[in-house]
């Protein structure tokens, strides 16, 4: 079952960070990573947007690893995420902490996949008035599974 939320995409991401991390993510945006749309510290992940604005957020918490889809996404990324609490949270970067939605899982480690698609779409909207509203998607994917290094299954490169 899925929890649909939309978030404030400020500075262009969103996080997802166990409930005791600090996230302090300020060295973690280098020109590589940038690229990936991914963050990563031990607890906390920050997932790059195409836009500065409000997108639709789906968060799946699976028993296991979910079969690839990514041809149904435009950039697709995987990373493991520490959770010793039990508890995940999903917010835009500069939401309130106290009020953002926590999932439960099991303690340890996880794995994220984080698919994002209609990133064309949302950003052409945002550039010109006359083309209708179009959301960025993001579906938040998440499993137990022991740590793995992050890996960009699919890479969304934005025409100039």
């Amino acid at each position: 079952m899925a929890t649909n939320l939309e978030l404030f995409a400020d500075y262009f991401q969103i996080h997802v960070l166990d409930e005791g991390s600090e996230g302090d993510f300020s060295g973690v945006w280098t020109e590589q990573t940038v690229v990936d749309g991914l963050g990563v510290i031990e607890d906390a992940l920050a997932i790059s947007t195409a836009v500065n604005d409000t997108v639709a957020v789906s968060v799946h918490v699976l028993a296991d690893q979910p079969h690839d889809d990514s041809d149904d996404f435009d950039h697709v990324v995987e990373a493991s995420l520490h959770a010793p609490s039990g508890r995940l949270i999903v917010m835009g970067c500069t939401d309130y902490l106290d009020e953002a939605t926590r999932f439960e899982v099991p303690a340890g480690w996880t794995r994220t996949r984080a698919s994002r698609r209609n990133l064309a779409a949302a950003v052409r909207w945002l550039e010109s008035d006359e083309e209708p509203e179009a959301t960025e998607e993001v579906r938040l994917q998440t499993w137990p599974a022991p740590f793995s290094a992050p890996h960009i299954v699919k890479r969304w490169t934005q025409a100039d």
